[in-house]
């Protein structure tokens, strides 16, 4: 179930990440040499500290005395406290205009809407025809620039992969954007990172970051439609997919099943999980989902399916053709 896929927040694969990444090595470090000073006055004030004890009378000498290198040690300290986050800010300021910088020529479109609680893809491209749906996964061409429209259908999300870009908000009637790059090959992990409901903690997505002509080959397998079942058993699988409340949310190129209010499911079979990474893409795991999808996500919008032995194993040898 993708255990393999990078969330991590210090290990940047991409401009956008990187430079996120220097903006908190800076704040870490900054913060520490702070926090250690403050601890190293506090060491030396209880050392120098003049000691007491219960029958000793009060010593105020020193409320009348004037103390200038006290007040220079104050005055430098504040001096100091104020030139770093003054750092930190010009240096926020350099990160953020460094982040719209990142140039966007050639750039691979996407447009992302964040539903409780899954993550609908929509691939744009310049020929309408050639434009595609998928959910939960998100393959790019590394080294190609990705812009990202982001919506929300419902409440507010946020869309993170740490080791590609920063946090963006998903609020629902408005629309923002995001552009990142994948410099390396691989999976990374994405997280919705604003609460959101019951299933917060599994609205998780993956980034697939793949040679341009792999994701050119899978761009293509994706713009087919759903072939035509093979043999009887996938044949009785589509039909109770079609007459069941599965066409009623789930759309499946190709056939009458144009509903939007779920993922789409043309090419389900070719993704690696189910229900935005709570269970690998098995037919146990499709066939537990299908059955009683509350036992996996207690409040999910999807309901159950009851089916028979048979009629379930149809339908799901049905769901796994479709690739």
């Amino acid at each position: 179930m993708m255990m393999d896929a990078l969330h991590d927040v210090l290990a940047p694969f991409g401009p956008q990440a990187g430079h996120v990444h220097a903006l908190w090595t800076l704040t870490l470090a900054v913060c520490t040499v702070v926090f250690a000073a403050v601890l190293a006055a506090l060491l030396v004030a209880l050392l120098r500290a003049q000691r007491a004890g219960a029958e000793s009378a009060p010593d105020l000498s020193s409320l009348g005395r004037p103390e200038p290198g006290r007040r220079r040690s104050v005055i430098a300290a504040v001096a100091a406290s104020t030139l770093l986050l003054l750092a930190l800010i010009a240096a926020s300021i350099f990160t953020d205009r460094a982040l719209a910088r990142l140039s966007t020529d050639g750039a691979l479109r996407l447009e992302v809407t964040a539903h409780q609680w899954w993550w609908e893809v929509r691939y744009v491209e310049p020929q309408v025809a050639d434009s595609f749906m998928t959910a939960n996964e998100i393959h790019v061409p590394t080294g190609r620039p990705v812009i990202v429209t982001l919506k929300a259908d419902d409440v507010i999300h946020s869309f993170w992969v740490p080791s590609l870009a920063g946090k963006k908000d998903l609020i629902p009637g408005r629309t923002a954007t995001l552009n990142f790059r994948a410099d390396r090959d691989g999976i990374y992990r994405g997280q919705c990172a604003e609460f959101c409901g019951s299933q917060h903690a599994l609205m998780a997505f993956f980034v697939l970051a793949e040679p341009p002509e792999r994701y050119a080959a899978w761009a293509a397998a994706q713009r087919r439609t759903a072939g035509e079942p093979a043999e009887g058993q996938l044949l009785r699988g589509r039909e109770i997919f079609m007459r069941s409340s599965c066409a009623m949310c789930h759309a499946i190129d190709g056939t009458s099943a144009q509903a939007v209010r779920g993922p789409n499911l043309t090419h389900l079979a070719s993704r690696s999980t189910l229900a935005a990474g709570s269970l690998a893409n098995t037919p146990e795991d499709l066939r537990r989902w299908i059955a009683d999808p509350q036992q996996v996500k207690p409040g999910t919008y999807m309901p159950a399916t009851r089916l028979s032995s048979e009629d379930m194993d149809a339908l799901v040898g049905y769901l796994q053709t479709l690739r």
